[in-house]
């Protein structure tokens, strides 16, 4: 058989993506496709027709025909196997099989179809492995990902602790030149109490440093010259005092840049070496999970953008299970998934393991097995089982709702009263800080607050922090309020959260596993983690 090309059409003749696997100008395919409906026979299911030098090969597809076009001596029922992949295909891609959720999966679409055929030649494939080619998941570009993350992250701490160094150097330099000025009035009279003892002058005299004591008891000397150190680093001095006492009236809790007198003397590169535990595990504060010989761990994804105003403008939510049993006599086994949570049942879509069952998200009974139940599971390695996604704008589907409220007050400045709720009660979440910008050279007065908050210099942002939100406690909700001066609304976002979480937001757990012989219950752990890609109030 000779495929020409591959299409999907209105019911006008109109392409809406077309593959040529031979050479053929858009000309001509544009002239056979706008011929096809014509030659659709009326009161027939035939799902064939032919000219005189094509045949056309065609399966409707609710408002489209999906069809192929081949030449004459091809043989039909390859040709019909072929295009019943190729609607299994769009029909797995695409939730809905109308002309613009098409166009929008148009490059997964092609790609698919270039897997099928090849220079006109059906390949020897099924949908599950052209599936998995698709998903094109790299385990070495995962690892040098996080690998840059940790690179990038450790590379930010060391500029702030260098810039640490550097305004310390600075404050010690203006230490000593002060004091250098104190010295030289006490090093004149010290030289002529030399000589009347009796004892030869030499020539050079390095004075110690003076202590705080003995700049205050000092001659009058340094105030004849007092005029010289009015320089440009005596007024970035006084800038920095002045920023520091704005910062101090903020209550202890932003901030604050070291003083020269409780500074310490600056210490060599090499022992500040950074220790990032939480980024290497990416648990945060999450408690940790005793692991039994069936050990399922849970991880889930979520990019979400909400509208400051009410609703939501993206949500993505991806998760991924993964298998990993340590006992040879446990590899027999099936897992029993708990149901979803309500708001994500129908809209949830789920990827099963090839060698597994498949199931819906509607399915009432969810079971993780092997297609031949006389194979084990693997041992001593991590399985990936399940994976899940969701895509939608729903609201009532967010875990975590934040209202930030700024209310300009007319006379300069602005009140911003800022909540949180939590609404999924499947997660718990650890090392929240919800991030809000403030207008520049603005500091903030916070009047009340949960939780705890501090200034993010490098961002010039409100960081307000809780350690937990759990719906078990008082902590499902909070609020903070404070006023800064600007009453520019939009100065305030957009508002970037950050946690780690405990649970599952879409509700996909483990209820239990059994033997598939004799059905016993058996023991398993159960870790699962929410991560946040992208969390924001725009």
């Amino acid at each position: 058989m000779v495929v020409l090309a591959a299409s999907i059409c209105t019911k006008g003749g109109k392409a809406v993506i077309s593959r040529q696997f031979r050479d053929m100008s858009r000309a001509r395919i544009e002239s056979l496709l706008a011929s096809f409906p014509k030659l659709i026979p009326t009161g027939t299911q035939h799902t064939t027709v032919e000219t005189a030098d094509v045949r056309y090969v065609y399966q409707p597809l609710e408002d489209l025909y999906i069809l192929l076009i081949t030449n004459k001596a091809s043989n039909i029922l390859q040709d019909i196997d072929t295009l019943h992949l190729f609607a299994r295909v769009v029909s797995d891609l695409c939730r809905s099989a109308d002309e613009r959720e098409i166009l929008n999966k148009a490059f997964e679409i092609l790609g698919a179809f270039d897997e099928i055929v090849a220079l006109g030649y059906r390949e020897n494939v099924t949908l599950m492995q052209v599936r998995s080619v698709l998903e094109m998941e790299s385990h070495e570009e995962k690892i040098q990902e996080i690998i840059a993350r940790n690179k990038e992250q450790e590379a930010k701490e060391e500029l702030k602790r260098r810039a640490k160094q550097l305004e310390v150097q600075r404050r010690e330099q203006q230490r000593r030149a002060a004091s250098g000025a104190g010295s030289g009035g006490m090093g004149m009279y010290g030289g002529l109490g030399g000589g009347a003892s009796g004892y030869s002058p030499v020539p050079r005299f390095d004075a110690p440093e003076p202590t705080p004591s003995r700049i205050t008891t000092s001659s009058p000397a340094p105030a004849s010259r007092a005029p010289a150190f009015k320089s440009s680093g005596m007024k970035l001095g006084s800038k920095k005092t002045k920023q520091a006492e704005l910062l101090d009236a903020l209550g202890g809790e932003a901030f604050i840049p070291p003083t020269p007198e409780a500074s310490a003397p600056p210490t060599p590169y090499a022992a500040h070496t950074p220790s990032t535990p939480a980024l290497d595990s990416g648990r945060g504060s999450v408690p940790e999970v005793d692991q039994e010989s069936i050990h399922v761990a849970i991880k889930e994804h979520i990019n979400l953008s909400i509208l400051r105003d009410g609703g939501v403008q993206s949500m993505e939510l991806k998760g991924d299970m993964v298998l990993n049993i340590t006992d040879e006599s446990m590899a027999h086994i099936k897992l029993n998934l708990t149901s979803p949570a309500l708001d994500f049942a129908r809209a949830l879509q789920f990827k099963n393991h090839p060698n597994t069952n498949k199931f819906t998200a509607t399915q009432a009974e969810k079971v993780i097995a092997l297609k031949d139940a006389s194979k084990p599971f693997p041992l001593n390695h991590g399985t990936g089982v399940l994976k899940w996604r969701y895509v939608g704008t729903d609201e009532s589907n967010v875990p975590l709702s934040i209202n930030c409220w700024p209310s300009p007050s007319g006379n300069g400045t602005c009140e911003v009263s800022i909540e949180y709720d939590l609404e999924n009660e499947h997660v718990t979440l650890y090392d929240v800080t919800i991030s809000i910008p403030l207008p520049d050279g603005a500091y903030p007065s916070v009047s009340s607050h949960t939780g705890s908050w501090a200034l993010e210099p490098g961002s010039h942002a409100l960081a307000w922090s809780i350690p937990v939100i759990s719906s078990d406690d008082d902590t499902k909700s909070g609020s903070l309020v404070f006023e800064v001066s600007g009453e520019d609304a939009g100065a305030f976002f957009p508002v970037n959260v950050r946690f780690v979480g405990q649970g599952s937001i879409a509700g996909v757990g483990v209820e239990s596993v059994k033997t598939t012989t004799g059905g016993e219950d058996v023991p398993f752990s159960v870790d699962s983690l929410v991560v946040v890609e992208k969390y924001a109030v725009v």
